[in-house]
């Protein structure tokens, strides 16, 4: 159920409520709804998904299991399919800002929207808010949005583009890769030698015909209106060159932001949210799943977040209800 905007309280008291609305929080409402749990979602972006739907819509991803391939998009629909079977109540477009516990065990969430109390919380916020870092070079600033874009949402714009690509991890040898069929020509610099890409991506880069410079890095753009040119210089010999190209897509990182997750007096250490075993922080009642939780070995994938959320949520159901089993059978055994 999608709340209505210009809500200031919800008294209802939920189960559970799921901060965060991406793959690793998704999950986490349907397993809500297995354990008949009441749920509710809060998500600061105006759609569910994440960064599937809202960064990488077009990006194709391998290691899902289940799915040999399958664009972010697609994956974040079925996500969101999954999620919304029992019904939960979905907050979009809000922030958490603070989190309290009362008296009588209850947390009371306010956020920029209202308030929401809940017997439980599963923190799946990702990696918090996430702002592409800028280029700062000559006509970087004045270009952006007329041909430099930080994200793709779409593939069609670049049909028949002659496309300048600046980074070396798995977005930009991602993109390159899905510019290249529908792009007039695609190149790719990056500043040092090798990728930190996954090694897979890397051999089908080598393997297309994406023109690769390294180590180059981008010294200037040229246009008025639009993209018309940009300098790139090899870095280590200083030389320079003119690409003709007419969109830029730049991948160079991004700076997180955890916002008010950090005044919430929970133990976090330098990559999230501190957990046990069970995905419990040291706030009683409140566990973390997904990018966001830290623990020893930890691996940052949709597929850990998955286990993850699974964990927290049945863990969650123990906390309010003590009496409930920790493990309520597979899905395949429940009654439809």
């Amino acid at each position: 159920m999608l709340a209505g905007n210009g809500r200031a309280a919800d008294e209802t008291v939920y189960d559970i409520t799921i901060i965060g609305g991406g793959p690793t929080g998704l999950f986490a409402a349907y397993y809500a709804g297995e354990r008949d749990a009441s749920c509710k979602v809060i998500d600061s972006l105006d759609q569910l998904g994440g960064q599937l739907a809202a960064l990488y819509p077009e990006k194709t991803i391998y290691d899902v299991g289940g799915f040999p391939e399958v664009l972010a998009k697609e994956l974040a629909h079925r996500l969101v399919q999954q999620a919304l079977q029992r019904n939960p109540t979905v907050c979009l477009g809000e922030q958490v800002l603070q989190v309290d516990r009362g008296s009588d065990g209850v947390f009371r969430l306010t956020t920029t929207r209202g308030t929401h109390f809940s017997r439980a919380l599963v923190v799946a916020a990702g990696v918090g808010a996430m702002t592409p870092r800028r280029l700062h070079v000559p006509g970087a600033a004045e270009l952006e949005g007329r041909g430099l874009a930080y994200h793709v949402p779409s593939l069609e714009p670049y049909r028949g583009s002659r496309v300048l690509v600046v980074g070396g991890g798995d977005s930009a040898v991602d993109w390159a890769l899905m510019l290249e069929p529908v792009a007039d020509g695609v190149v790719l610099i990056h500043r040092r030698p090798g990728f930190r890409a996954h090694e897979t991506s890397v051999r089908k880069l080598k393997e297309s015909r994406v023109r690769v410079l390294t180590p180059y890095e981008l010294r200037a753009l040229h246009g008025v209106d639009q993209v018309e040119g940009a300098t790139v210089f090899q870095n280590q010999t200083g030389e320079e060159g003119r690409l003709d190209v007419n969109r830029v897509v730049v991948s160079i990182g991004f700076d997180m932001d955890l916002g008010p997750i950090r005044d919430w007096g929970l133990a976090m250490d330098e990559n999230g949210i501190v957990v046990d075993t069970r995905m419990a922080t040291s706030v009683p009642g409140i566990y973390a799943a997904g990018d966001l939780a830290s623990y020893p070995g930890k691996l940052k994938l949709i597929a850990t977040g998955f286990g993850e959320a699974a964990t927290a949520v049945n863990h969650a159901k123990t906390f309010i209800d003590p009496k409930a089993r920790l493990f309520a059978g597979h899905s395949t055994s429940r009654k439809h």
